[in-house]
């Protein structure tokens, strides 16, 4: 900088200097009011507010949004004036609109100020980007304000080390595209000749470095950088600079980020490198600038000079203690909804009843609520009352530490209470109501016998979000008596009780909250509480992650329920509740308990990888369950025991290491149209006086039995498909007594019923087909029921019925089996009536070992080995059969000199006269047909065993000697006089835990 423009600079000061000591400064009306003071900085002075005291928020507000100037007020606003002859452009500028640090121009040849000719070229479009507000806003001064007299500050910058100014805060530093500000004279501009403008405005517009101009501004308050963005397009630049506003903003309200505040209880911190806003300080302070400062200390408190570029803000109201900045809020006159922060510091025995539309905000840096601690010890810490509707407390801790554990019955860290008024009363609903919203805050208490968080009364609905609810000696969030509230993404963990207790007609709504470590359970409804909770994390809880109970009626969306030390979801106690598409999975108990009368609903769950169950239902329990995926579980996927009787349907039940369902001590139900699959027992177990439905259910691909009946097992079993399975489809023993109608049993590798053991049961119009095994086993003394069934393509037999087996067979369809179609055998006795047994690959009907039957009305006919073959000493009871066109393939054989074995291979068994080569030391699991006697054997020592069902061992190359009546040898091991026994099932080794 030249000496001569030193020179002028410093003239300028001087007599500005002098201008302000002769005008008394205005006096402090907020003072005399009582009002929470403005702070005056030493040496400055006020800025000018003809209503005296601290501009209003509507002032405030407008202040930030004073417009760019035009041409010609930029013109006006500059130009020297002369009191005695106004300028020919225009009458003169009221002195208070001057700017008055500015040094005079010298004067022109007359001895007058020079000013300014007359008529301006054109102004450009009000639409060019340099006359345009940035943000888009209208920035127009509203009342008095925009006359205020404007002060530059007289503090001179820190020279550097060689003299010059050094600024602190400069743009360069900051942000190279806001460099340079300076620009050149337009032609046709304002100041087109040096000779035709003040040389004054001409150096501090156009020639003075940007760096001067920022370390300038950087000792101006905010209401100083408005007022100086409006002198000219440069001024409106550097008055932007996103570093000057930074520091001030971080100087006042301690944040190391803008927050933002777009409406009343919404606030929100963003990140200044990606938000939208031109310049976030600034629109954050403009947002915030109306609110008091809680800073103990500060009221009194003469602040000394400030360093270079931290100068603190001249219209900042401060507080000595949060209940005097609540109590000055509620007077009358104060804004519709106060602003206060809470700044850095452990606030001891502060008692808060908030009344009306308060918002109280902790400031400070970095963790916020970590830093701003508000405790009290003797009552709640907070209280939200009636009124209150659109108060705010966010980013604060709140602390409950009682001297006296058993005083505090009622006290907590924040309480939210408003009753409805009583019917005698007439009041507006907005009067009753209490709805404040609770953001970012740390909630702790130390009372055993208080909640934390306490929401009560038919007109309380606070909004809870973004709140830690941790570590409380009691519950965590209690919210009764009709209370209703909307509680979000709230971290609520490792509380003594549960982490939400829901009672009383109480109906929150809780979306994506996170309840886990709880020493007991996570949410518990009970006395007809109820809520809606969507897409919340619940695990890791000492007892159940949500319980119902007492009439309660919760629904429950979208949550995930897991890793809970007992169980995921329990209802006791006539509980209800709507649970829709959660995931529960690897609980240490059930997925699922209901007990005791409740009756929830169960709806599109995930229910998985439980270390025992999936859903037990037990002890007079019902319940829907449908549409559900049940995998994985250790032990059976549903399970229904003690007089339950839910209804289980559409789920599919699969993968699971224990059973699929299991239905046991007199346990009912409905079951239908599930589809359960792959489970490493039994698919269904019915057991112990049990008697469910099950209709239309599939039932395949299981390790062991399909549906298992035993220990006096009933039910009915209609209309489902069952098949695949590694034993039978479906086995009946003990006493058992199911009714099984209609039902599709195929593909099973071990049969397709088996009834033993004294099993019943009465089996109608099912078909029972292309089993590896018999379609149907009757054994040691069961006495079942078929009726109308259809038998056939078994790989095996038809029906076997042996040792000891009973049985009614009526008018059942039987073909097409590879072995006989019926075959009794050792000492059974059943009874045939009316069916109709053809098309077999062996016999239609062949009776063994001292077995009988009786044989009445059957239709034989076209089998292969001959309709009816009975074995020596065989004397069935016979009535109106009709045995005809049957092929008689045997004795054809036979007449032909055929050995046996070429009409049965080791597949079949026709029955025939059989001998033992005593020659060839054949034992008795050795037979040879008559034709093998004859030619192979002949004039060896052989003897007539009798008349019984075989095939030739001879022809099967089983003895030492080739059969010289077949071609090719073929391997076989002895004969087996009744089909290959079928396995029983396994399951009763295993526990029913």
């Amino acid at each position: 900088m030249s000496s001569s423009s030193t020179k002028i600079m410093r003239g300028s000061v001087r007599r500005s200097k002098r201008r302000s000591a002769k005008r008394p400064c205005p006096a402090n009306e907020d003072d005399a009011s009582g009002s929470v003071t403005s702070v005056e900085r030493p040496g400055r002075g006020y800025l000018p507010n003809p209503a005296g005291g601290r501009l209003s928020p509507e002032q405030m507000e407008s202040l930030f949004r004073l417009p760019f100037p035009n041409e010609l007020e930029l013109d006006n606003f500059l130009r020297p004036v002369s009191p005695s002859a106004p300028s020919e452009a225009g009458p003169a500028v009221p002195h208070s609109h001057r700017l008055r640090n500015a040094k005079s121009p010298p004067p022109g040849p007359s001895g007058h100020l020079a000013a300014y000719p007359g008529p301006r070229p054109a102004r450009r479009s009000s639409t060019d980007e340099d006359s345009c507000d940035p943000m888009g806003e209208d920035l127009s001064l509203a009342g008095s304000a925009a006359a205020a007299a404007y002060h530059l500050r007289h503090r001179s910058p820190t020279p550097g080390p060689s003299g010059a100014c050094t600024p602190s805060c400069g743009a360069a530093s900051r942000d190279p595209t806001l460099l340079p500000y300076r620009k050149r004279p337009r032609k046709g501009s304002l100041v087109e000749t040096a000779t035709e403008k003040s040389v004054a405005a001409q150096y501090l517009l156009y020639e003075l470095p940007d760096e001067v101009l920022v370390t300038i501004f950087s000792y101006l308050h905010e209401c100083d950088l408005c007022r100086a963005a409006r002198v000219c397009r440069r001024f409106y630049k550097i008055a932007n600079d996103l570093g000057l506003w930074k520091t001030l903003y971080q100087n006042v309200f301690e944040y190391d980020r803008p927050l933002l505040h777009p409406a009343p209880c919404e606030f929100e911190f963003v990140n200044p490198d990606d938000c939208e806003l031109e310049n976030p300080w600034k629109e954050s302070f403009r947002q915030l600038c109306y609110g008091v400062h809680v800073r103990p200390g500060w009221e009194a408190r003469v602040p000394p000079p400030p360093p270079a570029g931290r100068a603190r803000s001249s219209r900042v109201a401060y507080a000595e203690t949060v209940e005097s900045a609540v109590e000055q809020s509620e007077r009358p006159g104060a804004p519709a909804n106060p602003l206060i922060f809470i700044h850095t510091g452990h606030y001891m025995r502060q008692s808060l009843v908030i009344k009306s539309n308060v918002q109280l905000i902790g400031a400070a840096a970095g963790n916020v609520a970590k830093h701003v601690i508000i405790e009290h010890g003797n009552e709640s810490t907070l209280k939200f009352g009636k009124g209150a509707r659109q108060a705010y407390v966010g980013y604060v801790t709140l602390q409950f530490v009682p001297d006296n554990e058993s005083s505090h019955l009622k006290h907590y860290s924040l309480e939210v209470v408003a009753n409805a008024a009583p019917s005698g009363e007439h009041c507006s609903p907005a009067a009753d109501q209490c709805s404040p919203t609770v953001d970012h805050c740390v909630v702790r208490s130390r009372s055993l016998v208080g909640a934390a968080v306490c929401v009560s009364g038919a007109r309380a609905e606070p909004i809870v979000r973004h709140c830690d609810i941790s570590e409380c000696e009691n519950v965590g969030l209690y919210i009764t008596d009709y209370a209703q509230g909307v509680y979000e993404d709230n971290e609520i963990s490792k509380n003594l009780l549960a982490g939400i207790w829901v009672k009383n007609h109480a109906n929150p709504v809780m979306r994506r909250n996170h309840i886990h470590h709880g020493r007991d359970v996570g949410i518990f409804t009970f006395n007809n509480g109820q809520g809606y909770f969507e897409a919340n994390d619940i695990h890791a809880n000492r007892i159940a992650g949500f319980e119902v109970k007492a009439g309660a009626n919760p629904t429950v969306v979208r949550c995930d329920i897991h890793h809970g030390q007992t169980g995921g979801i329990y209802v006791h106690e006539n509980g209800l509740g709507q649970f829709l598409e959660n995931r529960i999975h690897s609980n240490s108990y059930a997925g699922v308990w209901i007990t005791a009368n409740s009756n929830p609903t169960i709806r599109k769950n995930e229910i998985y990888n439980g270390q025992q169950g999936g859903v037990y239902i037990f002890s007079d329990g019902r319940g829907l369950i449908e549409h559900n995926n049940i995998y994985g579980n250790q032990l059976a996927g549903i399970q229904i025991r003690t007089n339950s009787c839910p209804i289980v349907r559409h789920n599919r039940i699969h993968h699971g290491e224990h059973g699929g369902i299991y239905v046991h001590e007199r346990g009912q139900g409905l079951i239908e149209e599930n589809e359960v699959f792959s489970n490493k027992l039994a698919g269904v177990w019915i057991t112990t006086g049990s008697a469910p439905v099950l209709r239309r259910n599939r039932i395949h691909s299981g390790k062991q039995v399909g549906v298992y009946f035993y220990d006096s097992g009933h039910g009915q079993l209609e209309d489902n498909e069952i098949f695949n399975h590694l034993y039978s489809g479906v086995q009946i023993r003990t006493s058992s007594n199911p009714t099984i109608r209609r039902n599709k049993i195929w593909g099973g590798q071990n049969g397709g019923v088996l009834v033993y053991n004294s099993g019943l049961g009465e089996l109608e119009q099912n078909e029972i087909f292309d089993n590896a095994m018999a379609g149907v086993w009757i054994k040691t003394g069961s006495n079942p029921t078929l009726r109308r069934n259809k038998i056939y393509d078994g790989r095996e037999g038809g029906i076997c019925i042996f040792q000891r087996g009973k049985g009614i067979l009526e008018e059942n369809e039987i073909f097409r089996n590879v072995q006989a179609g019926v075959l009794v055998s050792n000492d059974s006795h059943p009874i045939l009536r009316r069916n109709l047994i053809f098309d077999g690959m062996a016999a239609g009907i062949e009776i063994t070992n001292r077995a009988t039957a009786t044989l009445e009305a059957n239709k034989i006919f076209n089998n292969r080995f001959g309709g009816l073959c009975l074995a020596t000493g065989v004397t069935p009871i016979m009535k109106g059969n009709k045995i005809f066109d049957n092929q008689d393939m045997v004795e054809k054989a036979i007449e032909a000199g055929q050995c046996l074995y070429k009409i049965s291979s080791n597949t079949s068994f026709p029955m025939h006269d059989f001998y033992r080569c005593k020659t060839c030391n054949t034992t008795e699991k050795n037979a040879i047909c008559v034709n093998c006697i004859k030619i192979c054997h002949a004039g060896h020592s052989v003897e007539y065993i009798r008349h019984d069902r075989f095939f030739c061992d001879c022809g099967a190359r089983g003895l030492r000697n080739p059969c010289q009546l077949q071609g090719e040898p073929t391997q076989d091991s002895d004969t087996l006089y009744d089909s290959a026994q079928p396995s029983e099932s396994h399951t009763l080794k295993y526990n029913d835990n």
